[in-house]
C-alpha cells in the first residue's frame, strides 16, 4: 500500500500515471485553493488497484475517510469474492446446487440487482456464467481452453437458474445448475465504489475521487475548483487518452477488451464473456463508457452494452438509467 499527501502541481505525465485500470485521473494543480490537503492512498483490491483522492482542509480527517473508504472496498472484496471459499459468493459456488446457502443480506440484494440486469439484457449480462470465466482465465491462460468444454457452456442462461430469496438479515441461494457459478465481477466493483463514496460523505468529505480499475465515482470538485478531469485511456497505446471527460458527482464505468487478455495466434482473447458462445465476446468495438449517477448501476450496463454500436448501446442505456450517457470506442 502507498500513501501519498500532495500539495503541488501535477505535469502531464503524472495524470497518465494517476489512473488505473481504463482511466487516467487529473490532479489539477491546488494552488488556486489554499490551505487544502490533497490525500491519496493507492492499495491492491479486487484483483486490481484502487486510486483513491480526497480533498479536505484537515489532513486528519482526510486519512481517517481514507481509511473508511478501503474498509468498504476491502469488505465487499472479502464478502463476495469468487475467488474465496469462505466468502458468500465462494461458498454458495461449493454447495447450492445441492442445498440452499445461507449468505449475507448485502449479498443476497446485490445478486437480486444482478440478476434485474440479467433480465433487462436479455441475458447479456450473465452474472452467474462464473464457469466460463473459470475456463478462459485468461490472465493465465496462453492459449484458448478446449472446444468442446466452451460449447458446453454455451447458450445456457445461467443467471434464469438461480434461486434467490432476500430475507431482511439474510439471504438463501440455491442452483438449478449444476455448472452455474455466480460471478459478481461485473457489478461488484461498481458496488464497493459507491459504499466508499457513501463512507467518505458519512464523514463530511465532499470532494473526491475513487478509482478501481475500470470503474470510478468523481465525487464534488477537484482540487483546483471544477470538474474531475477523466482520462480514458487509449485501446492501443495506454500512454494517451482516446477520450477526457469532465465529471462531477457521476460514476463512470468502462468496459474493454484491452486491460486482461491473451494473444493466441493472432487472436485477441479478452475476459468479457459472451454468455451465447460462453467465449470473449467478437466484436471491432474496443471499450464502452457508461456515464450514470451509480457506480453498481453503470458497471453492469456497460457489460450488457460492450460490443453493441453506439446507438444500440445508447437506446437500451437510457432505457434503464434515463440520465446515462454511453461512449464507445473502436
Amino acid at each position: 500500500m502507498t500513501e501519498t499527501l500532495l500539495r503541488r502541481p501535477f505535469g502531464r505525465r503524472e495524470f497518465i500515471a494517476l489512473g488505473t485500470g481504463a482511466f487516467a485521473v487529473a490532479a489539477l494543480p491546488i494552488a488556486l485553493r489554499r490551505h487544502v490537503a490533497v490525500a491519496r492512498r493507492t492499495v491492491p483490491v479486487m484483483g486490481t488497484i484502487a486510486d483513491l483522492t480526497v480533498v479536505h482542509r484537515d489532513e486528519r480527517t482526510a486519512q481517517a475517510a481514507l481509511d473508511a473508504a478501503i474498509a468498504e472496498l476491502r469488505w465487499v472484496d472479502a464478502t463476495m469474492t469468487r475467488f474465496a471459499p469462505t466468502s458468500d459468493v465462494g461458498r454458495a459456488n461449493a454447495g447450492a446446487s445441492r442445498d440452499g446457502v445461507v449468505v449475507g443480506p448485502e449479498t443476497a440484494r446485490l445478486i437480486e440487482t444482478a440478476l434485474r440486469w440479467s433480465s433487462a439484457s436479455g441475458g447479456r449480462f450473465d452474472a452467474a456464467l462464473g464457469a466460463a470465466s473459470e475456463l478462459w482465465d485468461v490472465t493465465n491462460r496462453h492459449e484458448p481452453p478446449p472446444s468442446d468444454a466452451v460449447a458446453r457452456l454455451a447458450n445456457r442462461a445461467f443467471w434464469r437458474h438461480v434461486d434467490l430469496t432476500v430475507g431482511a438479515k439474510q439471504g438463501v441461494l440455491r442452483y438449478g445448475d449444476a455448472d452455474l457459478h455466480l460471478d459478481l465481477g461485473g457489478i461488484g466493483k461498481g458496488y464497493s465504489i459507491d459504499r466508499a463514496v457513501q463512507a467518505l460523505r458519512d464523514r463530511g468529505i465532499e470532494h473526491a475521487i475513487v478509482n478501481l480499475g475500470g470503474d470510478l465515482y468523481a465525487l464534488g470538485e477537484s482540487p483546483e475548483g471544477g470538474a474531475w478531469r477523466v482520462g480514458i485511456k487509449s485501446p492501443d497505446d495506454e500512454r494517451s487518452m482516446a477520450r477526457t471527460l469532465e465529471v462531477s458527482n457521476r460514476a463512470v464505468a468502462t468496459s474493454g477488451d484491452y486491460e486482461r487478455f491473451f494473444r493466441y495466434r493472432g487472436t485477441r482473447y479478452h475476459h468479457l464473456m459472451d454468455p451465447a458462445t460462453a467465449a470473449p465476446r467478437r466484436t471491432t468495438v474496443r471499450s464502452v463508457t457508461v456515464l450514470a449517477d451509480r457506480c453498481v448501476d453503470a458497471e453492469p450496463c456497460a457489460v450488457s452494452i460492450f460490443g453493441l454500436p453506439q446507438d444500440r448501446a445508447l437506446a437500451f442505456a437510457r432505457t434503464q438509467i434515463s440520465t446515462a450517457d454511453v461512449i464507445t470506442i473502436s
